[in-house]
């Protein structure tokens, strides 16, 4: 007995190696993104990012305004790494404080080169035209304004609606601004504000009062009347026949890289998948909107962009809201 338990001792007998617990792999940080677009429009397409890419997204919803103002404040210590914004305007604003990151190359092909900053720093992702909304019962194509300045003429009195708070009507006022200069921009303004305008705090309780005939006119942007048209509906949207009336602008909402992101390259597959045309289609065919990249089509009931004469408008000009809000502000319209 003794033997055998020298035997066993004295041969070369391997060791048992000792029990290694695996260090569980430390799972990427998800991708912050401000989002001044609502989730009712793109929560979903969130979800399938996700299932596509493989990429964690932290989505924060809030108001366009605010969120360039929270990103502006916390400066380099923004947890943000996209900004997704409801109009270049405000965009153009980060990019004008050096806060946005240049996209890559590839990625900003996969837009129409209109619709996507000059110097690449930011790209649209979907586009709203401007409009009238009007009530088909008090009004026909022939009764309409002819152009936007006529909305400031006085027969217009107790029969409009605006919402000067919003983000897409103040960088329409910004394009005006540049098209007719600041002198006659703030006097058709006054003109307007004097034929008593109900005011609402954004685009869709326009389009509602329009239906109900609360309002015989609205202006906002073309794509909440098709959210909410169903057979009957005595609303329908009006853009002016003259090619490039001011009125006839369209409005991009858009993507961009907080510059010091360490996300950036999953930040650039976020965006190129909103770029995409699976992405592109569900814009176009379950928000009404307006692709960006080229060759997919609108939905069906919406008016090819090609259709609408539309201004000829430099998304700088969106960009320029300082001056905007203070002409606003003179006004007592903010």
């Amino acid at each position: 007995m003794i033997a055998l338990m020298l035997l066993a001792c004295d041969g070369d007998v391997p060791e048992t190696p000792p029990e290694v617990t695996p260090t569980p792999a430390t799972p990427a940080e998800p991708v912050v993104i401000y989002s001044g677009r609502s989730e009712s429009l793109v929560g979903e397409m969130f979800l399938k990012l996700e299932q596509v890419t493989g990429v964690d997204v932290d989505v924060r919803y809030g108001d366009t305004p605010e969120l360039v103002t929270l990103m502006l404040t916390e400066g380099e210590q923004s947890p943000a790494d996209i900004i997704f914004a409801q109009d270049s305007g405000h965009l153009g604003a980060l990019a004008n404080q050096d806060r946005l990151a240049t996209l890559d190359s590839a990625l900003l092909a996969q837009a129409d080169a209109r619709f996507q900053d000059p110097a690449g720093r930011w790209v649209g992702t979907s586009g709203r035209a401007r409009v009238l909304v009007y009530n088909t019962e008090a009004l026909s194509a022939e009764t309409l304004p002819a152009s936007l300045k006529d909305l400031a003429d006085p027969q217009w009195k107790g029969k409009l609606g605006w919402a000067p708070g919003n983000g897409s009507f103040q960088a329409h006022v910004s394009a005006l601004r540049h098209l007719w200069g600041e002198d006659e921009t703030k006097a058709w303004l006054a003109a307007v504000q004097a034929n008593a305008p109900a005011v609402y705090p954004k685009n869709s309780p326009q389009v509602e009062a329009a239906a109900k005939g609360v309002i015989q006119i609205g202006w906002v942007n073309h794509y909440y009347l098709y959210r909410s048209k169903t057979d009957g509906y005595t609303a329908d949207n009006h853009s002016f026949a003259t090619a490039g009336d001011a009125g006839n602008v369209l409005m991009l909402a858009g993507m961009a890289i907080r510059k010091g992101s360490q996300r950036t390259e999953d930040a650039s597959t976020v965006i190129s998948w909103m770029l995409s045309e699976e992405a592109q289609r569900h814009f176009a065919n379950h928000n009404f909107e307006y692709p960006t990249r080229p060759g997919v089509s609108t939905h069906a009931d919406v008016p090819a962009l090609d259709t609408l004469h539309l201004a000829e408008v430099n998304q700088d000009w969106l960009a320029d809201l300082g001056p905007t809000r203070v002409m606003l502000q003179e006004l007592g319209l903010l």
